[in-house]
């Protein structure tokens, strides 16, 4: 199966139709050229958003767009449409004319050009829009990322506090309920407060019963030719807004499927441990999509052009997404202020390169394959369990980001599918219940010092190997009278005579646990202050009456501790004692940032290692598992090349390719 080209491209309609019909024959000449299988026509999008469009401004892009599909369809491409708003992305400058009932901030902002989603004048003029353009049979119709209560400047957090979902809460709670009591109730210290689930079905239901309404027009008014498909933001504060990711895309799919972009990259360059990010955000995604929706992960570029994100990284990206088993590519590469594609010719040969690659990973990664490694475990609804300190909703928004992150940059596969070994971060430990948390402790559960805090807190402690967890404040320790401001991590015999005395930096986590060990628990690593006083254990190893067998870390943050190749073996070995005698994942080391993939399809499995260093790297695999007459295969995928073969050194269960792997390049070893 060869990767699918989708690419967004907006062409203007200000000129007249001939001006659009030559736009769209040198596009379709364009596309057809650089593989493009499907362009999908913005809708009065960024610069040319002039408001929610209607009456002759709406009839001007509805003329140009059914201009543009017949002469794309001419050409043998597929067409698909994004008009550019819902609620809004945010005001700059504009102002509604519709007279919508505006969203409204926590702190009472009422936005200028920006929708309330309970605002029935806004359901009914997105439901007809959406409708009418329907009727052009585009095989998908998407609703853009400002489908969402969060992030719409300039209001602070977002919005949906306006009256009329505060009316939706009162019928909800009996009583009216004002906004600054709801948002104090939200953010409430201790347990949860039983406002805050009311009002994430408040927002639940009201982004449902709006999906739902807009779907069924597009497979309504399109005769079941066009499927509705939904631009998704983060799975952090999508929890904070009550998000039931089965019901909405239930809602979304009336003919029986639906579309997803998920998002996973950013829009200008990054460093390549970024990378990281870029495997693991499609795989959490994945997890929650139903069978009838496809994938389509979109490329960011914004301004647009390699003076935003350079060709290197774009590519780089497009195999993260292609790993996935995304159905296609969502290309964000032209600008949209004003592109012929033949003033870009950069971008077409950028996807004519791109191509080879690609067409390999999409082949090795079908829809279907299994992933394999470190389990991440995700509650969607974790955002109403998680306890607040009394700050704003940022503090309900946690996801698997941070434990994810920690484990690739180390060479540590992730998975968000059941498997053995399983890691559970921060305050995500309050989302799930006791039958669960036993499941986990159960097999192999990798703790940080929050997630063990909370565990103890709960009355796991015999079975996390702790008689106590206290977190401990960066600040605090002058003024609790204890040993002093903690600094480093002195690593003991129990984690390998070789490791024995290493220090490693805990200088600068915000807070650590102070853990003190039960009976049976193994001191893996001593926190110690600044003259070398004992501060309290830094990493502990414990077997528990279930079987299963638990590793703790005091740090809160382990994704920003100081990295190195001896913290690297250190988590190595913690995997290795986690997975116990069934010792199988391949664990990469050999360079920095060496991020890792696995997947098993069609009975063969697939390691990808992306280099998310500058330097050039060979990786080392240690792969306990690979059987002694397994023949593995090996292919380099050097940015923007045609993929080569690689040779692969083995020694005993070692695997170590002859090649450097470049910059942002990708090994794929299977066997």
């Amino acid at each position: 199966m060869s990767a699918r080209y989708h690419l967004r491209f907006q062409i203007h309609p200000y000129e007249g139709p001939d001006a659009v019909r030559a736009t769209a024959a040198e596009l379709a000449k364009t596309c057809t050229d650089a593989g493009v299988a499907e362009v999908v026509l913005l809708l009065g999008a960024e610069e040319h958003f002039t408001g929610h469009l209607s009456g002759p401004g709406e009839d001007l892009w509805y003329e140009a767009a059914a201009t543009a599909q017949e002469v794309l369809l001419g050409a043998g491409l597929d067409v698909s449409l994004n008009p550019w708003v819902t609620t809004g992305h945010a005001d700059r400058g504009r102002c509604d004319t519709h007279g919508f009932a505006p969203m409204v901030s926590p702190t009472g902002q009422v936005a200028a050009a920006q929708a309330s989603f309970a605002c029935p004048r806004w359901r009914a003029w997105l439901t007809g829009h959406y409708g009418r353009f329907a009727e052009l049979g585009f095989r998908v119709l998407w609703l853009e990322d400002d489908f969402r209560f969060h992030n719409h400047a300039p209001l602070d957090w977002g919005g949906g506090f306006e009256p009329l979902m505060l009316d939706r809460l009162a019928a909800l709670a009996g009583r009216p309920v004002p906004r600054p009591e709801l948002v104090a109730a939200l953010t409430a210290p201790g347990p949860p407060h039983p406002l805050r689930q009311l009002w994430q079905r408040v927002w639940r239901t009201a982004q449902q019963e709006v999906a739902a309404q807009v779907a069924g027009e597009v497979h309504r008014r399109s005769a079941g030719r066009s499927r509705t498909g939904l631009m998704s933001s983060g799975l952090d504060v999508a929890s904070v807004e009550g998000r039931d990711w089965s019901a909405l895309f239930g809602a979304l799919a009336p003919g029986g499927g639906a579309v997803h972009r998920p998002h996973f990259a950013p829009y200008a360059d990054a460093p390549g441990h970024e990378l990281a990010r870029q495997v693991w955000m499609p795989e959490l995604q994945r997890s929650l999509r139903p069978e009838c929706v496809d994938s389509e992960p979109e490329i960011e570029n914004w301004p647009h052009t390699a003076w935003s994100k350079s060709d290197v990284q774009t590519w780089s990206e497009m195999v993260a997404a292609q790993l996935s088993g995304a159905d296609a590519l969502l290309l964000n590469l032209y600008p949209l202020h004003g592109a012929r594609p033949g003033h870009h010719p950069r971008t077409a040969e950028l996807l004519r390169r791109a191509r080879p690659a690609l067409d390999l990973v999409s082949r090795q990664h079908p829809r279907g394959q299994r992933t394999l490694g470190v389990g991440l475990p995700f509650a969607q609804d974790a955002a109403a369990h998680v306890r607040a300190h009394g700050g704003d909703l940022t503090e309900l928004a946690v996801d698997p980001g941070p434990a994810a992150e920690f484990l690739l940059r180390y060479g540590v596969p992730v998975t968000a599918e059941p498997a053995p070994v399983r890691a559970l971060f921060g305050p995500s430990a309050w989302a799930f219940d006791d039958p669960a948390v036993r499941a986990m402790l159960a097999g192999g559960l990798l703790l940080d010092g929050t997630a063990a805090v909370i565990l103890h807190r709960r009355g796991f402690g015999p079975l996390i190997g702790l008689t106590g967890a206290e977190p401990v404040d960066r600040e605090a320790p002058a003024a609790t009278g204890g040993p002093g401001p903690y600094a480093t991590e002195r690593l003991c015999a129990a984690a390998g005579e070789d490791l024995a005395g290493l220090l490693l930096s805990v200088n600068t986590q915000p807070a650590l646990a102070r853990l003190r060990e039960a009976p049976g628990a193994q001191r893996w690593s001593e926190v110690r202050t600044p003259d070398g006083r004992a501060w309290g254990a830094g990493r502990t190893a414990f077997t528990n009456a279930l079987g299963g067998r638990v590793a703790v870390l005091a740090a809160t943050e382990p994704h920003t501790l100081p990295a190195d190749d001896h913290a690297q073996l250190l988590l190595h070995r913690t995997v290795r004692f986690l997975e116990g005698e069934d010792a199988r994942l391949p664990l990469v080391s050999g360079g920095p940032h060496l991020i890792p993939h696995l997947s098993h399809a069609d009975g063969v499995t697939t390691l990808t290692v992306a280099n998310g260093c500058q330097d050039p790297a060979r990786p080392v695999v240690d792969l306990p598992a690979l059987p002694d007459a397994a023949a593995v295969g090996a292919t380099l995928l050097a940015p923007l090349a045609e993929p080569r073969p690689a040779h692969t050194g083995r020694q005993g269960r070692t695997l170590r390719p002859d090649t450097e792997l470049p910059h942002r390049g990708w090994a794929v070893l299977r066997w």
